[in-house]
């Protein structure tokens, strides 16, 4: 479910226009949906009913200061994964003892600022990070909260640069060793044992992985509970959004045949699967949904540049490329691309939509299907609230893209494009090199 919509042939966002998006803030831009994602958030947040739940927000996915508050206003905590990821929760508002701090690679800095930060946990990916959080915890002289998290050996049958639950994977220990690095944190004298944690991998489309993941894991959560009295479990995240045919009872189905949209794994068919397993533990469940809350809540907004006709090939040229929106180039993902204005009568058009970069992997789609645009025309890649911006770059000297977020009738820019002077703000020419 989302809340983009056309609306006498517009494309919109809410109750907003996005060609009047486009119009005062130009293009390439990112535009988010507040109702969106409050729905996503309680969605999930009630889908585990009779359970101490806590969402912590995986901001990797988009870490946009607005999102942010918005979701700490809903009453989200924050999955971390560097201290700029914390510093950020911070400026946004957000409660750092409800915050889980995550990630293979914890500096001692990091671990330092996190620990006087105050975190509710840090969920620790291996034995040497035991040592390293223990000692640097005895330096300031408290006790650090952590909870391992446990490689479960499940296969998420998602893709490979996005699964993180098999033996293979870099994350976590594996369940076989997971008992010895329990025993070995708890002769620790400045580590205080306070959950397990787990997470099989991003994207998941099915209930089956999650299943099987929280089954394999249980007897040695119970086992957790007794030994070291753990307090929380956290599952993870993971639950996938439906990229291909996003607006299929609409958008698609005017120019191209009418195709029967793929359900996504909802909130409540999740909830029905794990609910029965976790009640009986008797402990806080944590997730940490990324995707799942922001994926469909935003668009990126660009411009035609050229129609550019070849000898059995056609190019849309738009004026975003792989930096504003690396996820096609990177994981050969798919996103909708529709245009912001509806006309009808329109022939269709076969091509690859590409961006302006040097380099032939600045390709959005192969071969796609769409109405014919024509230049300066308006295009939305759907479903691009997720890794979208997160991961942009300026890769060709290209400024990051503008950021808009909406509330129904209301819309306002909530990260200006970035400036050229801006841009190499912190460059110099040493002085060796000057004349």
């Amino acid at each position: 479910m989302h809340h983009f919509s056309y609306q006498d042939s517009i494309l919109h966002c809410e109750e907003v226009s996005l060609e009047e998006i486009a119009r005062q803030h130009g293009t390439p831009t990112y535009v988010y949906s507040a109702a969106t994602m409050a729905d996503n958030y309680r969605r999930l947040a009630n889908s585990l009913s009779g359970l101490d739940v806590q969402l912590c927000f995986a901001m990797k996915a988009n870490s946009n200061l607005a999102v942010l508050r918005h979701f700490a206003n809903l009453g989200a905590a924050f999955d971390l994964v560097s201290s700029g990821e914390l510093k950020r929760a911070l400026a946004a508002g957000g409660n750092p003892q409800a915050c889980v701090f995550a990630g293979v690679g914890k500096t001692e800095a990091e671990i330092k600022f996190a620990l006087e930060t105050g975190v509710y946990g840090f969920h620790v990916e291996s034995e040497p990070e035991l040592a390293r959080i223990n000692r640097i915890a005895g330096q300031l002289g408290c006790k650090a909260p952590i909870a391992i998290r446990i490689n479960p050996d499940v296969d998420a049958k998602t893709h490979a640069k996005i699964t993180t639950g098999k033996s293979d994977n870099k994350f976590g220990i594996p369940l076989k060793f997971a008992k010895a690095a329990y025993a070995a944190a708890a002769k620790y004298p400045h580590l205080q044992i306070k959950g397990v944690q787990m997470h099989i991998g991003s994207q998941l489309t099915t209930v089956a992985p999650f299943v099987e993941a929280v089954k394999k894991v249980l007897p040695f959560v119970e086992q957790l509970k007794r030994t070291y009295g753990i307090t929380y479990f956290s599952i993870g995240g993971g639950i996938g959004i439906v990229y291909q045919d996003a607006l299929a009872s609409g958008a698609a189905s005017w120019w191209s045949p009418r195709r029967k949209a793929k359900k996504p794994l909802t909130p409540e068919v999740y909830g029905a699967a794990l609910q029965p397993l976790l009640a009986p533990l008797g402990l806080k469940i944590l997730l940490e949904p990324g995707r799942n809350l922001v994926g469909n809540a935003g668009v990126l907004l660009s411009r035609v540049e050229y129609l550019k006709r070849g000898s059995g090939k056609n190019f849309l040229v738009l004026d975003a490329a792989m930096n504003d929106l690396v996820r096609p180039a990177m994981y050969e993902a798919y996103h909708e691309v529709v245009p912001v204005t509806r006309q009808r009568g329109r022939r269709s058009l076969k091509a690859d939509i590409v961006g302006p970069i040097c380099e032939s992997g600045d390709c959005f789609a192969k071969d796609r299907v769409l109405p014919e645009a024509r230049e300066g025309e308006t295009m939305a890649f759907m479903s691009a609230g997720a890794y979208g911006y997160a991961m942009a770059s300026r890769y060709n000297t290209r400024g990051m893209p503008a950021e808009v977020m909406v509330s129904g009738r209301t819309f306002e820019l909530v990260n200006a494009r970035e400036s050229f002077e801006t841009m190499i703000a912190g460059e110099k020419i040493p002085s060796f090199l000057k004349a």
